[in-house]
Protein backbone atom coordinates (compact mmCIF):
# COMPACT_ATOMS: atom_id res chain seq x y z
CA UNK A 1 0.00 0.00 0.00
CA UNK A 2 1.30 3.44 -0.96
CA UNK A 3 2.20 5.85 1.84
CA UNK A 4 -0.66 8.32 2.43
CA UNK A 5 1.80 11.22 1.98
CA UNK A 6 2.01 10.37 -1.72
CA UNK A 7 -1.72 9.95 -2.28
CA UNK A 8 -3.69 12.76 -3.88
CA UNK A 9 -6.60 14.09 -1.81
CA UNK A 10 -10.09 14.89 -3.06
CA UNK A 11 -9.98 17.58 -5.76
CA UNK A 12 -11.92 19.98 -3.53
CA UNK A 13 -9.20 19.85 -0.85
CA UNK A 14 -6.40 20.15 -3.39
CA UNK A 15 -7.92 23.28 -4.92
CA UNK A 16 -8.61 24.79 -1.50
CA UNK A 17 -4.95 24.44 -0.50
CA UNK A 18 -3.75 25.65 -3.89
CA UNK A 19 -5.95 28.77 -3.71
CA UNK A 20 -4.85 29.66 -0.18
CA UNK A 21 -1.17 28.96 -0.90
CA UNK A 22 -1.27 31.30 -3.88
CA UNK A 23 -2.89 34.01 -1.74
CA UNK A 24 -0.05 33.79 0.77
CA UNK A 25 2.68 33.90 -1.88
CA UNK A 26 1.01 36.83 -3.61
CA UNK A 27 1.00 38.78 -0.32
CA UNK A 28 4.82 38.95 -0.32
CA UNK A 29 7.07 41.54 -1.91
CA UNK A 30 7.86 40.52 -5.46
CA UNK A 31 10.77 42.91 -6.03
CA UNK A 32 13.09 40.11 -7.11
CA UNK A 33 10.44 37.80 -8.57
CA UNK A 34 10.34 35.57 -5.48
CA UNK A 35 6.57 35.58 -5.18
CA UNK A 36 6.04 35.09 -8.91
CA UNK A 37 8.44 32.13 -8.84
CA UNK A 38 6.53 30.43 -6.02
CA UNK A 39 3.13 31.06 -7.60
CA UNK A 40 4.47 29.85 -10.95
CA UNK A 41 5.55 26.58 -9.38
CA UNK A 42 2.07 25.74 -8.13
CA UNK A 43 -0.46 27.46 -10.39
CA UNK A 44 -0.43 24.75 -13.06
CA UNK A 45 0.21 21.62 -10.98
CA UNK A 46 -2.42 18.94 -10.95
CA UNK A 47 -3.85 16.83 -8.17
CA UNK A 48 -1.58 13.82 -8.55
CA UNK A 49 0.79 12.01 -6.21
CA UNK A 50 2.28 14.31 -3.56
CA UNK A 51 1.57 17.65 -5.26
CA UNK A 52 -0.83 18.44 -2.40
CA UNK A 53 2.00 18.14 0.10
CA UNK A 54 4.47 19.85 -2.24
CA UNK A 55 2.47 23.06 -1.88
CA UNK A 56 2.50 22.76 1.90
CA UNK A 57 6.22 21.93 2.05
CA UNK A 58 7.08 25.15 0.21
CA UNK A 59 6.28 27.07 3.42
CA UNK A 60 8.30 27.44 6.60
CA UNK A 61 6.50 26.75 9.89
CA UNK A 62 5.19 30.29 10.47
CA UNK A 63 3.70 30.34 6.98
CA UNK A 64 2.34 26.83 7.40
CA UNK A 65 0.53 28.22 10.43
CA UNK A 66 -0.82 31.05 8.29
CA UNK A 67 -1.94 28.53 5.68
CA UNK A 68 -3.55 26.31 8.32
CA UNK A 69 -5.55 29.23 9.72
CA UNK A 70 -7.12 29.80 6.29
CA UNK A 71 -8.10 26.19 5.60
CA UNK A 72 -11.14 24.11 6.45
CA UNK A 73 -10.89 21.50 9.18
CA UNK A 74 -11.10 18.82 6.50
CA UNK A 75 -8.10 20.24 4.61
CA UNK A 76 -6.06 20.65 7.82
CA UNK A 77 -6.82 17.08 8.81
CA UNK A 78 -5.82 15.74 5.36
CA UNK A 79 -2.50 17.58 5.60
CA UNK A 80 -1.88 16.50 9.19
CA UNK A 81 -2.54 12.84 8.37
CA UNK A 82 -0.14 12.99 5.43
CA UNK A 83 2.56 14.72 7.46
CA UNK A 84 2.34 12.02 10.12
CA UNK A 85 2.42 9.29 7.46
CA UNK A 86 5.48 10.99 5.95
CA UNK A 87 7.32 10.88 9.26
CA UNK A 88 6.99 14.46 10.49
CA UNK A 89 7.24 14.73 14.28
CA UNK A 90 3.85 15.77 15.61
CA UNK A 91 5.33 18.68 17.60
CA UNK A 92 6.25 20.33 14.28
CA UNK A 93 2.83 19.94 12.68
CA UNK A 94 0.68 23.06 12.83
CA UNK A 95 -2.31 21.62 10.99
Amino acid sequence: MENLYYQAPADELFHEVKKEAIKIWESYDNTHGYSDDKVGRIKDIENVSDNFMYMVAMFDMPNQGKLASNLSEEARSAIRERMIAGGSPEEYIVF
